[in-house]
């Protein structure tokens, strides 16, 4: 078995059982993409198991804290086991599920989501990819289903020195779907759609979302980055008298409108805009439009720490215009889904945004992902998804 051992003192995050091991922190040692290498301190002290990654930044994801482990498709088995089983403990008004989310669930850089008999893995880590196959095996066994589509073609996989992958990895057949949640239907193409295919993360927000439209009677709500139309169809199955939604995908928005129609909404309540959101909020603003409910929901625009600061400024940008927007008593939804952007620094933003709009608001609740999206003790790193409801005084 290959070593690594660490610098002094850099042993304290794998002592709080914190699964990272940065290249920063490495003092000697080696291995293969994706090998499982025995982790040192700087004084030859066990430390843990991880899978090493030569080309990226996180030089080794933890595996195992415990030294008497081996680290084999067993293993792999078992963990995966816990996952899965560990979703019957939750709430999810869905048949669709995430089943394992990465180090939150001792699988480092694995995804796997569920959509009916169909699961979607993306394989984003070398340990991950070097184990694909007795993985693979794993969930289909625990699951019991047959159909397995692979999308491992984020940009994570380059970080890592990997190819980007897509394709059927067990079974066959059509990658459009249908899946339930909360009483609604909505579409998917797992070989196309945006992650694994869908956003199954907020699941509980669109929920929320419906509440509020069906407690203070929304009439004009706007769904910025509407994506495939999941917060519109809240919106109108909560009551929402007329959804505008806006998204540069023109596929996107095609499946939108087709997700209105299947769920048996009228399509004069939907209208659908090809466009850029921060040009059309400024738009509306020049013709004096407003709303009383938005959902500022945009694509990841800080992925690390480093690209916070430009992030901020974009995030506070909308949020500020989305303000302008608002009408007294309006509700404003807004997320960012970007690691890079703590909880913290979330609020900061929007409160920034909120004193240049001229405006102040009350928080009514925090967001975050849907528990099957979980956040550990040891891992705060799985909270990339954040968000506040703000009620515009």
């Amino acid at each position: 078995m290959k070593t690594i051992r660490l610098k002094e003192g850099k042993e304290r995050s794998l002592l709080r059982r914190h699964p990272w091991i940065f290249e920063s922190a490495i003092a000697r040692g080696g291995a293969d993409a994706g090998e499982t290498v025995r982790v040192e301190a700087h004084d030859g002290k066990f430390l843990a198991w991880a899978a090493f990654s030569p080309a990226s930044g996180i030089r080794a994801r933890v595996w195992s804290f415990d030294e008497t482990q081996r680290i084999d498709a067993s293993f792999l088995a078992a963990a995966v086991s816990r996952a899965v089983r560990a979703r019957s403990r939750f709430d999810i008004a869905s048949d669709s599920m995430r089943l394992v989310h990465g180090e939150s669930d001792g699988l480092p850089g694995l995804i796997v989501d569920r959509y009916g008999d169909t699961l979607v893995a993306q394989f984003l880590a070398a340990g991950a990819e070097r184990w694909k196959s007795a993985l693979a095996d794993a969930l289909l066994k625990e699951t019991g289903l047959s159909r397995l589509y692979e999308r491992s073609d984020a940009s994570a996989r380059a970080l890592e020195g990997l190819p980007s992958v897509a394709g059927w990895l067990h079974g066959d057949g059509a990658t459009e779907l249908t899946l339930k949640e909360n009483g609604w239907q909505l579409t998917l193409d797992v070989a196309t759609g945006h992650k694994t295919g869908f956003y199954l993360d907020q699941r509980d927000s669109r929920m929320k979302f419906a509440s509020y439209a069906r407690r203070l009677q929304f009439q004009r709500v706007l769904n910025c980055y509407c994506y495939t139309g999941g917060f519109t169809v809240a919106a109108l199955s909560g009551g929402a008298a007329h959804v505008t939604s806006i998204d540069s995908s023109g596929p996107a928005l095609a499946r939108a409108a087709a997700n209105v129609a299947l769920n048996g909404f009228d399509t004069a309540r939907a209208t659908f805009m090809d466009a850029d959101v921060n040009a059309s909020l400024r738009s509306f603003i020049d013709a004096g439009r407003t709303f009383d409910a938005i959902v500022l929901d945009p694509p990841k625009l800080a992925p690390t720490a480093a690209h916070a600061e430009r992030a901020a400024r974009a995030y506070k940008d909308i949020n500020r215009l989305a303000f302008k927007l608002l009408e007294p008593g309006g509700v404003l939804f807004t997320y960012s889904c970007s690691g890079g952007i703590s909880a913290d620094l979330f609020h900061k933003i929007v409160a920034s945004a909120g004193t240049d709009a001229g405006v102040d608001g009350y928080i009514s609740e925090r967001m975050g992902g849907a528990p099957d999206h979980p956040m550990t003790i040891n891992f705060p790193e799985g909270e990339y998804l954040k968000g506040l409801v703000v009620l515009k005084r």
